[in-house]
């Protein structure tokens, strides 16, 4: 029998709660958190009840404000914009620096809010804590050099990103952002993170950094966060169906964007026989459940090696660990080593399992379905935003598993016979953030990744978002907009001279730069 496990003592919820309450009591009250807009933490705002997906307890939600208040507080951001570009660089430098140290001093509650708020295993909320500080160093150190000759934008930039990266995509966006002159306004996303985005909006409210952080849907303040004319950019990140949108409205109003939006990112097996490097990558493929803009959920398997495919990729997906992310066998255990915990909710949950068997029952082939037996749970504990890996082969082309990103544990396989087969199924989204082609010939990646419609591509391993100076954006209909990354961040969010021409995908022109 497995033992029977407990929670992990002082990692409750009350716990975290408590520790908000203790370190930025200004941003958190008795149950609720608040919104900061006109250099102040306001009471304002629906707050709306949500709850963990780890196990179902209820945790504060987001304070959703109206259209008429979310004007207001954009108005105010723009103040502050006016105020903010003007105040000397190097000060400017060391307040976001200060900041760094006060969210890396505060590292483990802001790992333990994302953990409870968005179901992220230990390993991988400590990481994002960590990408988000250590990424804006580097602009703190290197910011002299990205703003030669550059200027802070005429208002504020807008931020809408989604649920699953707050600190290392939207805290570190807002941080970089600021040391380039400019304030900052970002709506917290709906779905969950807002009590990690408080607290670190908190620490740097302290140091003076002008954000402004408000809660609400979408539709009711888009007018505010993407059409105001105070607003100097819209940063977004998030599905194609609110990013086209979020298009539309800068695209007519002409104004400043940078929007990753999801695609289809897609593996390709051809001409391949490292199987042992493969079998090992597999797993690492499913950090976070596949919740990421960056996740591989799609095998495009040349047939005649899907024999020795399987024979690798098989063995290792029985290998991932799954369950409670705070659940331990004695109190003091270290956290326990999981691969994903739950997605981001139950009705997630119930999307991707029933998704799963309409592709069934259309004709998929089921290769393997982990079963909660394989999971570590608490006693009785909520289960319903769990996922359990699955992998099918070839979905039916009415599935949405077919064409669009599951943003869950589930892998699709095609099989092809042809080059050109192959090609046509890794470009099956018109457009992707990344890809990865495994061939055992250098000159056969040569050949086909130019054809690849993926920002980055990889010659046997995955890619990411990457880290300072490497580069991102995306191509066909995963990206609108700035390109970011390295240089291209500040000058995503920066006037230069006149005349010039961002490198991105815009309504006028579209300029790539070489992504390595």
């Amino acid at each position: 029998m497995p033992p029977t496990l407990t929670l992990k003592s002082g990692t409750a919820w009350a716990d975290a709660w408590q520790r908000c309450l203790t370190v930025a009591p200004e941003a958190f009250r008795d149950d609720r958190v608040l919104n900061l807009w006109n250099a102040a933490w306001q009471a304002d705002g629906r707050a709306l009840p949500a709850v963990s997906p780890v196990d179902g307890t209820p945790v504060a939600g987001p304070p959703r404000l109206d259209r008429a208040t979310a004007r207001q507080a954009v108005r105010a951001a723009l103040d502050q914009h006016r105020a903010w570009r003007h105040v000397p660089l190097p000060e400017r430098r060391a307040r976001v620096a200060a900041t760094l140290d006060a969210l890396a001093e505060h590292r483990d509650l802001l790992a333990l809010l994302l953990v409870w708020e968005i179901g992220k295993p230990w390993r991988l909320a400590r990481a994002d804590v960590d990408r988000a500080v250590d990424g804006v160093r580097w602009y703190v150190d290197g910011i002299d050099a990205m703003l030669d000759g550059r200027a802070p934008l005429d208002g504020p930039v807008s931020n809408i990103a989604s649920w699953n990266y707050p600190m290392s995509v939207l805290v570190h966006a807002l941080l970089v952002q600021a040391l380039a002159g400019n304030a900052v306004v970002a709506k917290t996303p709906t779905d969950g993170g807002v009590a990690c985005l408080t607290l670190a909006t908190a620490l740097a409210a302290r140091e003076g950094i002008p954000v402004t952080l408000v809660s609400g849907s979408g539709g009711e303040l888009s007018e505010a966060l993407v059409r105001a004319p105070e607003i100097g950019c819209v940063s977004f990140v998030g599905g194609r169906d609110t990013g086209a949108a979020v298009a539309t409205a800068v695209a007519d109003l002409g104004k400043r964007h940078i929007l990753e939006q999801e695609g289809l990112n897609t593996w390709g097996v051809w001409n391949f026989s490292d199987w042992e490097t493969l079998s090992a990558t597999v797993p690492k493929l499913f950090d976070y459940g596949k919740q990421r803009c960056t996740a591989y959920p799609r095998f495009v398997v040349q047939r005649s090696l899907f024999d020795a495919f399987l024979a690798a990729y098989l063995p290792a997906v029985r290998t991932l660990r799954t369950g409670h992310p705070l659940a331990v066998e004695h109190p003091d255990d270290p956290y326990p080593a999981l691969d994903f915990g739950p997605v981001i909710n139950a009705a997630k949950a119930k999307e991707l399992h029933d998704q799963v068997a309409e592709a069934i029952d259309r004709g998929a082939v089921p290769l393997h379905r982990g079963t909660p037996a394989d999971a570590r749970f608490l006693p009785g504990q909520d289960t319903s935003a769990y996922v359990q890996p699955v992998t099918l082969l070839n979905p039916p082309r009415s599935s949405p598993l077919h064409h669009a990103e599951p943003f869950g544990p589930v892998d699709t396989i095609v099989l092809v016979d042809t080059e050109a087969e192959l090609l046509a199924a890794m470009n099956a989204s018109n457009g992707a953030l990344v890809a990865t082609l495994s061939t055992d010939e250098r000159a056969t990646f040569d050949r086909l990744a130019p054809h690849i419609r993926a920002f980055k591509i990889g010659h046997g391993v995955p890619r990411s978002r990457g880290d300072r100076d490497e580069l991102f954006g995306g191509f066909g209909a995963s990206w609108r907009g700035a390109f970011v990354g390295g240089d291209l961040l500040v000058r995503a969010v920066t006037r230069g001279p006149a005349g010039e021409r961002l490198p991105g995908n815009f309504p006028d022109h579209q300029l790539v730069p070489r992504a390595t």
